[in-house]
């Protein structure tokens, strides 16, 4: 699976860090020069350029130079690399060693002692404090200048043996002076290097944490149609059921076929006109767009997928906002002639002299005056929709008494049964609301029951999702359901299949749970039943 290139964490790496490192590279340096020495002194070929003097004394010292390497590359040389002290002492050794090597050697003849511009020039970069390393640079001039004069009064060279000696000195100096400021800027070039890397990945990982968190949908998606990669938003609007991690690597057209279709036609034509889409049944419509990146090899394009029930839900209430004000003044003046023609009915159904034929025209007139009447007082409702006023409900006892108060208003025998075992289940919602909402539903579902068996039942069934801590009111009927083809209109204002219906009482139920937090739904029961789900949130103890 193709990915894009991403920056790896980097390591916590410090000053004190790179100092260790550098400082292990200059103790295998001390191993390996004090080996070379040593087959030096036992090779045909070189054994006349050391040692020439007094080979004991530089077998002794090259082994014993050897030896003190041992110890510091393991564990040692943190401790070490800790202290300026242990360090200087490490400089100082390495100093006399050599010393003693080029006495043992002839001096300044076996050009030994300009070894020591390495230890020089180490001292300078390990030794952050400039007078040590300076220091350093003057105890190893000293060093070559003494063994100098010792070697002449012992009559192995001449004054001459002073020139070289000095020049190397004057060699040692010019290295100190000028390694440690190139090593002081190169320490800052590093560091400096290191947190644009540091802060480099942490604006990627702010990045990604943003992009996975956006609530629009982004895919990467390559010239063939292959998503590279994909945040959260998209795999939940695309591929809700499975992992964001499993979604990477698939063809645009495993998603939607309209999906890839739009794309296709966009990088053939360059023209893209938006057109929601709906990836699977029951899923929210989407809306995708698409950016080409700057131009590549691999001609990548970010496709970017929101929701689009948002923007239609916003329009639909522009849209029933201007029609509920324009139905509430309407409605508003039907109430008078209708009052006036529903007086007069009543009037006319009480004159003796009335026909039966008239008396049915009547009693028409008054049936269709109570319809419209319903109509009326559901928008006058809806119009003047006041804010919720919630309060601690106790599910269980609420339903038993609300229950109880319906069936004594109803004044005819129904049969409505309560089944909740959560006696302290707790949810917040306003009273008056809730038994508006409930008392529509058990009406519609009272209607449907004496439809399909001639027996007004229903029942109420509470249920609790522990996974999401949401109270799920199901009320039930024993009515034939509702058309797959219909469901989706089931809430929308003055749709009904009722001939006696005025298709606003399931569009009031579903505004009065929206303003108190909760939803409604309708479904097919595990049982075969038509249900209406309310889905609250559930309040702690």
């Amino acid at each position: 699976m193709n990915r894009p290139a991403i920056l790896t964490e980097p390591a916590a790496y410090t000053a004190s860090h790179q100092n260790l490192a550098l400082f292990r590279v200059y103790v295998g340096y001390r191993s390996l020069l004090s080996i070379v020495l040593l087959i030096m002194l036992v090779s045909p070929n070189t054994r006349q350029l050391v040692g020439t003097l007094n080979p004991t004394l530089y077998t002794t010292t090259a082994l014993a130079y050897l030896a003190s390497s041992v110890p510091l590359v393991g564990p040692l040389s943190i401790r070490v690399n800790a202290s300026q002290r242990l360090m200087l002492l490490v400089f100082l050794v390495d100093i006399v060693a050599i010393t003693l090597m080029a006495d043992s050697s002839g001096g300044m003849i076996s050009g030994l002692p300009v070894l020591l511009v390495v230890t020089v020039a180490a001292s300078a970069v390990l030794l952050p404090n400039r007078s040590l390393a300076t220091l350093i640079a003057a105890i190893s001039v000293l060093a070559i200048l003494l063994n100098t004069a010792w070697l002449i009064l012992q009559g192995h060279v001449d004054t001459g043996a002073f020139f070289p000696a000095g020049i190397v000195g004057l060699l040692f100096f010019g290295v100190s002076l000028m390694v440690q400021p190139i090593a002081n800027r190169l320490g800052r070039a590093e560091e400096l290097a290191r947190n644009r890397a540091s802060d480099l990945y942490s604006l990627q990982r702010l990045n990604e944490q943003i992009v996975q968190h956006m609530q629009t949908g982004i895919l990467l998606v390559s010239n063939d149609a292959i998503v590279r990669i994909m945040n959260k938003a998209a795999a939940g609007l695309l591929a809700p059921d499975r992992p964001v991690s499993m979604e990477q690597g698939r063809h645009l057209e495993d998603y939607s076929s309209a999906l890839a279709d739009q794309f296709k036609h966009w990088k053939d034509t360059g023209i893209h006109r938006a057109k929601p889409i709906t990836v699977m049944e029951g899923a929210p419509p989407v809306i995708a767009h698409f950016r080409e990146l700057h131009t590549n090899a691999n001609q990548e394009t970010l496709i970017f997928v929101e929701d689009y029930t948002p923007v239609t839900q916003y329009a639909q209430s522009l849209k029933l906002n201007s029609l509920g004000r324009l139905a509430a003044s309407i409605a508003h003046e039907i109430r008078n002639p209708l009052g006036a023609i529903s007086h007069a009915a009543q009037l006319l159904s009480e004159s003796p002299d009335l026909t039966p034929e008239d008396g049915r025209m009547a009693e028409i007139i008054l049936h269709h005056c109570g319809r419209v009447n319903d109509t009326v007082e559901s928008v006058m409702q809806i119009s003047r929709r006041e804010p919720p006023k919630p309060e601690c409900l106790a599910v269980s006892q609420w339903l038993k008494g609300f229950v109880g108060e319906y069936l004594d208003a109803l004044s005819r025998p129904a049969d409505v049964t309560v089944k909740c075992d959560y006696r302290e289940l707790l949810v917040e919602f306003d009273p008056e609301n809730l038994a508006r909402v409930v008392s529509n539903l058990l009406d519609n579902a009272l209607r449907h029951s004496k439809l399909a068996t001639e027996k007004e039942t229903a029942r109420i069934e509470v249920e609790l999702d522990l996974a999401l801590h949401a109270c799920q009111i199901d009320v039930i009927d024993q009515g034939k359901g509702v058309p797959t083809a219909d469901q989706t209109q089931l809430f929308e204002p003055f749709y009904t299949t009722m001939e006696s219906g005025s298709g606003m009482g399931l569009y009031l139920c579903k505004e009065l749970c929206e303003i108190n937090n909760a939803d409604i739904s309708y479904r097919i029961n595990r049982n075969g039943e038509s249900c209406f789900r309310i889905s609250m949130n559930q309040r702690a103890v």
